[in-house]
């Protein structure tokens, strides 16, 4: 089931519309995932489960990496590559040109999709919501992140307690660990600019802002979290030069 509560559309003119915004959903690493398989399949060993797995997330990196494409029933990908080219005979390059893997549902994801339940539930106090994020330095919006550079997030009850070390903008890896952001810059309830850690690594990363300030504008005890739904790319070099 999934909740859901109303909360102001900042997108819109109309002072009166509304948008739906998912609360207390839960997230499912891979080891609890495969608990949940041992539970539904007490037959099955735990090693060679991961040992399967492992394999085919290597198969499908050597693909990729390869140049090719992915059709499964839960995912499908297909390479891509950005940028301009000046002429017929131009050729691919690193600073202007960068390839990409388009990221698709599958037919039995997207069958899945398709059966979830919705709830509306209120929230006393409602958390805060990211719409946006644009990396400063790559000139891009909700995709890339560059180590060391400026972030500027836009969306609503953003604004966090500066002495809260609770509070703040986190990235969340593949692996569930998170990583605080450095100084902000600006401290809005519409609008957070942040800098990114200089030592972050390239890899796929899920942003979260976390704040202790309540809708009254005090700071209340509850931490509430904001999740982005879209998961961001931390930049090589030859992304921040494009």
């Amino acid at each position: 089931m999934l909740q859901f509560s109303l909360q102001e559309n900042l997108l819109t003119a109309a002072p009166n519309d509304m948008m739906a915004q998912p609360v207390n959903v839960r997230t499912y690493n891979l080891q609890e995932i495969i608990r949940r398989i041992l539970a539904r399949n007490p037959g099955l060993g735990t090693s060679q489960l991961n040992a399967s797995l492992e394999e085919f997330f290597e198969e499908v990196c050597i693909i990729t990496d390869d140049g090719g494409a992915v059709n499964t029933p839960l995912f499908n990908t297909q390479p891509s590559i950005s940028g301009v080219f000046d002429s017929a005979t131009d050729n691919f390059d690193p600073k202007r040109h960068r390839v990409k893997t388009n990221l698709m549902l599958g037919t039995r994801l997207r069958k899945a999709t398709t059966g979830i339940k919705v709830q509306k539930v209120q929230t006393a106090d409602p958390a805060p919501f990211v719409l946006e994020v644009h990396d400063i330095l790559s000139n891009t919006t909700n995709e890339l992140l560059t180590p060391g550079g400026v972030v500027q997030l836009r969306g609503g009850r953003l604004k966090l307690v500066p002495d809260n070390p609770a509070n703040g903008i986190f990235l969340i890896d593949e692996q569930m660990q998170a990583f605080k952001l450095g100084l902000s810059i600006e401290n809005k309830p519409a609008r957070l600019i942040a800098m990114l850690p200089a030592d972050l690594r390239q890899g796929t990363f899920t942003l979260e802002v976390r704040t202790t300030l309540s809708a009254s504008g005090k700071e209340g005890k509850t931490l509430k979290t904001g999740r982005f739904m879209k998961e961001l790319t931390v930049a090589g070099q030859a992304d921040v030069e494009n």
